[in-house]
């Protein structure tokens, strides 16, 4: 299963960005046997939009194929777009690593 965490920076250590749309990274794990097997760092090229930027971002988590994001807070519109590619959206805080460890041991409150 691919988490996408939206960050702040490129590494584990880095913290669960503010925003989904708008923020500058997203840190892409999966996740297997309750275990991170792989990870991948992007770059959001949608930070600059005018307008649209939480769109997009959930467009290209879709294109990605994760299957969970976890930020702090989204958009409804954002929010619909990952709704309509069963996308779960989770509500984290904290380092990417304690916010993918907290998904994995289920402690996570569902947003959507």
């Amino acid at each position: 299963m691919k988490i996408a965490v939206s960050s702040t920076g490129e590494g584990f250590n880095s913290k669960v960005s503010e925003v989904f749309g708008r923020c500058p990274y997203f840190i892409i794990a999966e996740i297997e046997n309750q275990k991170i097997k792989k990870t991948e760092t992007i770059e959001n090229k949608n930070i600059d939009q005018m307008s649209g930027a939480g769109i997009s971002t959930a467009q290209l988590m879709a294109e990605k194929n994760v299957k969970a994001v976890i930020t702090k807070n989204i958009g409804p519109r954002a929010s619909d777009v990952l709704r309509q590619f069963n996308i779960e959206v989770y509500y984290g805080t904290g380092t990417i690593k304690g916010a993918l460890q907290k998904l994995i041991d289920n402690k996570l409150e569902k947003i959507s």
